[in-house]
């Protein structure tokens, strides 16, 4: 059997002129020049002109086909002229003279999506026609530097002492906060197993048995909604674990594996260099509005509530009387000094379903600034706000006030905006941070019980003594998140690896002892027997892959995606199955009757 290519479409240059190759590939572009046919042959590699001159016996041939037809083409390598060298392709110094060709699949249909194309098809095409979306440029790119990443990331952490190891995928049910995807047991009737949500448990089990140092590139599993930075269903993470390691020992670990992979594949931008900045969880609140704050938005909040009480500004003063939770957040926004810019804020908040945003601003010959709120609180105190935030003539700031809990993510939201509108945020970097330091627990407004706030299984600061006589909601766990541009990448924590500190933990959070031994009785049963102190956190791939990729949306990183329903439209998933397959696995529907007419 002859070879389809003796090249690929991406490995030809000027060297090879005068040689005859065989390469093969999809019809990407054809172009008619008098008689003479130009063909873009396009495969994983790259892509190579060939030129089907007037006399060649396969010009009648290769004119029919259409594109994305399969075919390999036979003919000599040409230096091109230098006026028509294109130094766009790998490949543009040369072009391939056919003297034979042959198609190698089936004629193709008309395309539902062009693939020569950058236009942006609707997602229902292109995740029914994922084959097709997978081979432009752009996507197919973004899945080999998915690779490339996963590649680089295994061999750091080899590099830095871990071993890899393999979890179980069906498993039990685990409260990580989401639900689990639950798989029917043919065998015991009634009884389900569950995909992990992550392989939280095992990766403690296996430093339970003295392997000390894990990762894998793992699977996990979530029943929940998808988001722009979250795919529906499955994700992937590097999980990792190591003993005998505090919290400083798992930032030292990972940082340089972070630091090299997105320095490997940032091309010109800049990445921070570790350590990377360590920020307390109530800091980040009050500072940025967020848990996972973006550090290229230079503008940090300041508590300007001492300005407002008893001050002519009702609004907020009523508030900090009547509530002594409520603080008057200020939002610095240097060269917004206008009404213009302030209004349509203030219009943008309400648009958000906030009553609105108040602000004021300086300008030039304008004693104690402009604006509603500098009117009713008068010249000394907004001047003393102007010189807490270090602002001046052109500048301008923006208040939220409320119960800091209720209230931050809508101030985060406002200085984002003020950020991006002002064109504040630094362009080609990636900004790391560790948010440390978060609650153990948090309150449940709507059924007022105490609930845990991040990882079950983290443990407390101050131990069991801290359980015992703090108020749990100011309880500090070892518990801490790497973010990066506002994203978060990761959650980690070190363990609670004694029994008895979590029995407390979870006595708290409403689970008595009997549930935590049936739920989790394999974990807790192995830390009677010797478990070290341990630790780790699980970055995850998609949106490492999609930062690196400067991509707004997951799924631009994900070969297979699924859509924001959490449905497969190439594969046709989820689907009904036989009535015997659910009687073998014990199981009857209870469907509501479908509605006729």
């Amino acid at each position: 059997m002859h070879a389809y290519r003796t090249h690929t479409c991406g490995q030809l240059s000027a060297v090879d002129a005068g040689s005859t190759v065989r390469i093969a590939g999809w019809v990407h572009r054809k172009r008619d020049h008098g008689g003479v046919l130009f063909i873009d042959l396009r495969d994983h590699y790259g892509m190579t002109q060939v030129v089907v001159d007037q006399d060649s016996p396969v010009l009648a041939r290769l004119e029919a086909l259409r594109l994305e037809t399969v075919v390999s083409v036979t003919g000599r390598v040409v230096s091109r002229s230098a006026e028509t060298v294109n130094d766009k392709l790998a490949t543009g110094a040369i072009e391939v003279r056919a003297d034979a060709a042959e198609v190698l699949s089936a004629e193709p249909d008309v395309l539902p999506i062009q693939v020569n194309s950058d236009a942006d098809f609707p997602e229902d095409l292109r995740l029914r026609y994922r084959f097709l979306d997978l081979r432009r440029e752009q996507v197919h790119k973004n899945i080999m530097l998915r690779s490339k990443v996963i590649a680089s990331i295994r061999r750091r952490m080899i590099d830095q002492g871990f071993t890899e190891f393999q979890t179980p995928i069906l498993t039990s049910s685990s409260p990580e906060g989401a639900r689990d995807y639950l798989v029917p047991s043919r065998v015991h009737p009634g009884k389900f197993y569950a995909l992990p949500q992550a392989p939280q448990q095992f990766k403690q089990l296996l430093m339970v048995a003295g392997f000390d140092r894990y990762f894998q590139i793992a699977p996990c599993f979530r029943d929940e909604d998808a988001r722009a930075d979250r795919s529906p269903g499955e994700f992937y993470q590097l999980d990792f674990e190591m003993s005998f390691v505090t919290q400083d020992d798992v930032f030292a670990a990972i940082e340089p594996v972070l630091e090299g992979v997105f320095k490997e594949f940032a091309g010109d931008r800049v990445v921070s260099t570790a350590p990377f900045v360590r920020i307390p969880f109530d800091e980040a609140v009050r500072v940025y509005g967020s848990d996972k704050p973006d550090l290229r938005n230079p503008l940090k909040m300041q508590n300007v509530s001492q300005h407002f009480r008893d001050s002519g500004f009702k609004v907020f003063a009523t508030m900090l009387a009547n509530d002594p939770r409520v603080e008057v957040w200020a939002i610095p926004a240097p060269g917004a000094g206008n009404r213009a810019f302030c209004d349509r804020m203030n219009g943008w908040a309400q648009g958000e379903g906030q009553p609105g945003l108040g602000y004021v601003f300086w300008r030039e010959g304008e004693e104690g600034g402009a604006g509603p709120i500098a009117k009713n609180i008068g010249v000394e105190r907004t001047t003393a706000i102007r010189d807490q935030l270090a602002l001046g003539v052109g500048d301008a700031c923006f208040f939220v006030a409320g119960v800091p809990s209720k209230m931050y993510k809508f101030a985060g939201a406002a200085r984002t905006k003020v950020g991006q509108d002002l064109g504040l945020i630094e362009q080609g970097v990636f900004k790391f941070c560790w948010i440390v330091d978060f609650p153990m627990y948090e309150l449940n407004e709507d059924t007022n019980q105490i609930e845990f706030s991040h990882n079950p299984f983290s443990m407390p600061q101050g131990g069991l003594e801290a359980l015992n006589t703090m108020d749990p909601l100011a309880i500090k766990a070892y518990q801490y998140d790497i973010v990066c541009n506002g994203v978060e990448l990761s959650s980690g924590a070190i363990r609670n690896h004694l029994p008895e500190i979590m029995y407390r933990a979870f006595e708290i959070a409403g689970y008595p002892k009997e549930t935590v031994e049936e739920r989790f009785g394999g974990m807790l049963n192995a830390f009677k027997f010797g478990a070290p102190p341990h630790g780790g956190s699980a970055p995850g791939i998609d949106r490492i892959v999609m930062l690196l990729a400067d991509e707004p949306n997951i799924r631009e990183v994900v070969a297979f995606p699924m859509t924001q329903k959490a449905e497969d439209l190439l594969m046709q998933a989820p689907a009904a199955v036989e009535a015997h397959r659910l009687k073998e696995l014990h199981i009857k529907l209870d469907l509501p009757p479908v509605k006729k007419g």
